[in-house]
């Protein structure tokens, strides 16, 4: 397949969206999809077969980008390349204004990780990567072998693989939704009169779940617990309720939790969000995300029994999973994104909504539980392959499946200090009779110190500058018995500390830097000016010669970083905006010394028009991504 049939960027899907506002250091949004082998991994192999991996699927060769409404994914010439594992499982791997990409591959022992930020692809996606990689590496390991290529579809194009399948089956008709709401109102009104005529998972409406209170460990202690299953026990256990394995597990993970939940809590359902994935509704090859997801809970009462909990979880099940109220939800989201006065919001307004609508959200649900079901490999791969594992970084607790052969791994997360719901857990398993084996934790990052010199740096330049204009008050007032030219000083101190701490908080991109330090700069100075009576030497020197600067520095930068095209062109038209500022103000009569101003935009001018006479098309297209609604 041709690299020219993928975009050389592309925006990101709706399930993607917060994705970038969400991730910090408490949840990096990185899951782990992993193959443990039966032999030690060759790191040099396992490199080639990444190679080879990324020729079938270049478009994860993207990083992430910042547009002015929305972020968006672009093509860059970074090559994969594979480690050892060294870091924390899920550790950070977007950050911004670094140009990195979203995914990672590393070897420990016998384990090929798959490390992947959550706004590049979904489980799905990731579970044909994984599998394409752990192909081309056994297949050069054991070249002796003739091992087949997996089952994959011919016709595939890579318009396929990136295609936003959220776009592609949104409809806009809203059938159906009067009925739903009225649905809605009437169990919510049930719940208010305490009729207790209706099952637990109806009564509860839209009300919140119950949270999991406590303590939170940081993102490299969280809890990570393995287990495996025999398929066929399980399968037979689940069977026997009259229910699938993953209704089976998510009524389990309610029981094991209500456990923990005081008898005073228990007014509120446990409830649990469970991801969908909704190729199983809607043909789409696309390797970008494309799921759903449902919440189904259980109100918990002193007298429940387990057999209670799993029952009313099939039906939950089989009524949320209803193509109709599937195609509901979805198209509710994607209608949002669509909304025209959201749209035109600029990025940094709408990080807030995004991240104020992912915490309320966060309130509907207790814990998360994605089930990833069955990974396939021919037969011929049985004899070096020993199991596939899925866990997830989880602001809370999480619980990830999947199964190859006869056995079912779980993958339990958590940023709970205690593990007493993953021990309730295991017992209830042992109360049905259920064999399993717990996984030994082998993650060399696992836990691991890391150096905060950064922060520490941090803290110790604050404290000084604190202290100087408090050192500064004292003098001031011992001296001549009051506060006079201490403010002043004290002002000088903030200014400084404001403009230090915006240069080391950009200090991934240099452009960028020179862009907060210039608009920061010039709102400070004219602050100053204002504030010791107005001179307008802010306006008729600083504006001027600050933009100058920057515009000069540029070039510098770009050469020196060897930057392409895509970092540099739309820092420099910002630049040359910002130098029509004191033009403007020239012409307002606000500026009294003209010569700096004419300077700054006479060149500003002569760079803008060099960059769409001589890279009008690159120039366009960067305009195009950055402002794209």
């Amino acid at each position: 397949m041709s690299e020219f049939e993928y975009s050389q960027w592309r925006k990101l899907d709706n399930a993607a969206l917060a994705f970038p506002a969400a991730t910090g250091k408490n949840d990096t949004r990185v899951f782990r999809f992993y193959c443990q082998l039966k032999e030690q991994v060759d790191g040099e192999l396992l490199q080639s077969a990444l190679d080879r991996t990324m020729e079938k699927y270049p478009l994860f060769q993207a990083v992430l980008r910042k547009g002015l409404f929305w972020f968006y994914l672009e093509r860059r010439d970074i090559r994969a390349m594979v480690s050892r594992e060294q870091k924390p499982p899920c550790s950070k791997l977007y950050i911004r204004d670094q140009k990195s990409l979203l995914f990672e591959v590393t070897y420990f022992e016998d384990k090929i990780n798959f490390e992947v930020f959550h706004a590049l692809t979904d489980g799905t996606g990731a579970m044909h990567f994984l599998q394409e990689l752990v192909k081309n590496y056994l297949m050069l390991a054991h070249p002796e072998t003739e091992l087949p290529e997996l089952e994959q579809d011919a016709e595939v194009t890579g318009k396929d693989q990136e295609e936003d399948s959220f776009s592609q089956y949104y409809s806009t008709k809203k059938a159906g939704e009067r009925e739903k709401g009225h649905i809605s109102a009437v169990l919510r009104n049930a719940h208010r009169n305490g009729r207790r005529d209706l099952p637990p998972s109806e009564a509860r409406g839209h009300f919140h779940a119950v949270q999991l209170k406590g303590e939170r460990l940081a993102q490299d202690e969280m809890r990570i617990t393995e287990l495996k299953i025999p398929v066929k026990e399980i399968l037979g256990k689940a069977r026997a309720y009259g229910v699938s394995i993953t209704v089976f597990i998510a009524a389990a993970l309610l029981y094991a939790i209500h456990e923990e939940v005081p008898v005073n809590r228990l007014r509120r359902p446990i409830a649990l969000m469970v991801p969908v994935n909704l190729r199983n509704y809607y043909p789409s090859r696309s390797m970008a995300n494309f799921f759903g997801w449902i919440e189904v809970g259980y109100e918990f009462s002193e007298d429940t029994v387990f057999s209670d909990v799993v029952a009313d979880v099939k039906k939950q099940f089989e009524r949320e999973l209803a193509k109709e109220r599937i195609a509901s939800r979805m198209n509710a989201l994607v209608r949002l994104e669509k909304n025209p006065f959201l749209r035109v919001v600029p990025l940094e307004v709408k990080q807030f909504f995004l991240m104020a609508g992912t915490s309320l959200g966060a309130r509907n649900f207790t814990a998360v539980y994605s089930n990833m079901g069955i990974v396939k490999m021919p037969e011929e791969y049985s004899p070096y392959i020993d199991s596939f594992h899925l866990f997830a970084s989880t602001e809370n607790l999480q619980l990830c499946s999947c199964s190859y052969g006869d056995e079912l791994m779980l993958g339990f997360t958590s940023k709970l200090p205690a593990e007493n719901i993953q021990r309730n857990f295991m017992r209830l398993l042992k109360e049905e009779h259920l064999p399993y084996r717990e996984q030994e934790n082998r993650f060399p990052g696992y836990k691991k110190e890391h150096s905060e010199s950064g922060k520490t740096i941090f803290q110790i330049y604050t404290f000084v500058c604190i202290a100087a204009a408090v050192l500064c008050g004292m003098i001031n007032v011992m001296i001549e018995g009051r506060m006079s030219w201490s403010l002043l000083a004290a002002a000088g101190i903030v200014s400084a500390w404001l403009l230090t701490i915006v240069a080391y908080k950009k200090r991934r991109n240099l452009l960028k830097n020179g862009m907060w330090l210039l608009l920061f700069a010039s709102v400070i100075g004219i602050l100053w000016d204002s504030s010791t009576g107005w001179r307008g030497w802010s306006v008729d020197f600083l504006l001027p010669i600050a933009s100058l600067t920057v515009l000069g520095s540029m070039p510098v930068i770009i050469k020196v970083q060897h930057l392409e095209k895509q970092e540099y062109l739309f820092y420099l038209v910002q630049c040359c905006a910002f130098g029509f500022i004191p033009l403007v103000l020239l012409l307002a009569g606000v500026v009294r010394i003209p010569y700096p101003s004419i300077l700054c935009a006479g060149i500003s001018i002569l760079v803008l028009a060099g960059l769409f006479i001589f890279e009008n098309r690159d120039t366009v297209r960067e305009l195009h991504k950055k402002f794209r609604m």
